[in-house]
């Protein structure tokens, strides 16, 4: 554990009175082995913008060690946290390979750690300036044997989607659907329920035919909750 990361533990565990527990998450979807603080989300925004402000010349080399730290710590609030630094220090953010992102999703167990990393930290206009790595990567992810690193590679293109017409990331957003439509892990099938959800909005004839094409192959829930999206516009 470096200096930084132990400033952040100490303020952690300031914030929870030094508290910790077995996470209360149910285990396999939600789950994690982790123990956890029992912080707020407010506690935890805040403690990530007082660090923030205490260290306005942070250099790139220190924030990825505080990364690594942060994503080898014993509890799950020490990974969240590397999630919101991520999401608040946009700037350096855009300057890290996203190959670093292997080895911390290998530290990452169910929906509440993977997403912290994945969900909405980097941008269409990030994954597209960087798209021969961004597509390579979450090409290995969708066929690792790691869970986490099978839902980050769908996880990691919603945002994108979203914000975004690019054909290549609706593409690999397909492929990665294809990849694993097969899967039964309720991590995976989710996860292809809210990929396809956010192509809805900029590609929604494609989901639509998409659905079609691939009648009683994608997860049950899945091909119904997109259906209710474009049915309703809402999520169920």
């Amino acid at each position: 554990m470096n200096k930084l990361h132990q400033e952040i533990l100490i303020a952690i565990k300031r914030a929870a009175k030094g508290t910790r527990r077995a996470s209360n998450l149910p285990k396999g979807y939600s789950g994690t082995t982790h123990y956890q603080f029992d912080l707020t989300s407010l506690q935890e925004r805040k403690i990530a913008k007082d660090w923030i402000k205490k260290h306005p010349d942070l250099s790139l080399s220190d924030f990825l060690d505080l990364l690594d730290s942060l994503y080898e710590g014993s509890s799950l609030d020490e990974k969240t946290m590397a999630g919101r630094l991520l999401g608040y220090l946009g700037q350096l953010r855009r300057e890290i390979d996203p190959g670093r992102l292997n080895e911390w999703l290998s530290h990452l167990k169910g929906w509440a750690e993977i997403d912290s990393l994945c969900q909405s930290n980097f941008t269409a206009r990030e994954v597209l300036d960087g798209w021969s790595g961004w597509q390579k990567l979450l090409r290995k992810f969708a066929r690792d044997k790691n869970i986490s690193k099978k839902r980050a590679s769908l996880v990691l293109l919603t945002k994108p989607v979203r914000e975004s017409t690019d054909e290549p990331l609706a593409g690999l957003a397909f492929e990665n659907i294809g990849t694993l439509k097969g899967e039964k892990d309720v991590l995976i099938t989710k996860a292809i329920s809210w990929l396809l959800r956010d192509l809805v909005k900029n590609h929604c004839q494609r989901v639509k035919s998409y659905l079609k094409e691939n009648e009683g192959l994608l997860p049950a829930i899945a091909a119904r909750e997109t259906r209710n999206k474009l049915l309703t516009g809402k999520k169920s």
